[in-house]
């Protein structure tokens, strides 16, 4: 059974919410793959991980790299990553989650419907699934379980 965690993106986009949770994922630990729905935006999120703080450095590569944070296209852990960030648009089937810790989907309002329809799906192949909102100053809160 994996922690899957939904986050609603009502006030910042993912290149803006993924550091945060990147490193928060890396202080536990363990290693991390975000799968984006295409090359063009993996390249932007490369682009974005290099640059979203002037003192930070978030160690990370692209599809095959051996690095703690792995962007890819594809469902498998080239990297033996614990944690799975599955990009607005990405899906992934219930089965292919089995390897991991924890799997964070993120979902924009446009993505609602998607979304409602992967909670019923993970629920119900036994997956504990938390939905997460942000609140009005940027911080996250559980809202459901």
């Amino acid at each position: 059974m994996v922690d899957v965690f939904f986050y609603h993106l009502e006030r910042s986009a993912p290149h803006e919410v993924l550091p945060s949770l990147l490193e928060k994922t890396l202080k536990k630990g363990w290693r991390a793959m975000v799968k984006l729905p295409s090359r063009e935006a993996m390249q932007a999120m490369d682009e974005a991980l290099w640059t979203y703080r002037d003192d930070s450095f978030l160690p990370h590569g692209i599809d095959g790299a051996d690095q703690p944070v792995l962007l890819t296209l594809d469902d498998h852990p080239a990297n033996g990553a614990d944690a799975i960030f599955l990009a607005p648009g990405v899906e992934m089937a219930p089965e292919a989650m089995e390897g991991f810790e924890r799997c964070v989907l993120l979902f924009t309002p446009s993505d609602t419907e998607e979304a409602r329809a992967q909670w019923k799906a993970l629920k119900s192949h036994g997956h504990d699934v938390t939905y997460w909102r942000q609140t009005m100053s940027g911080a996250w809160e559980k809202a459901s379980a």
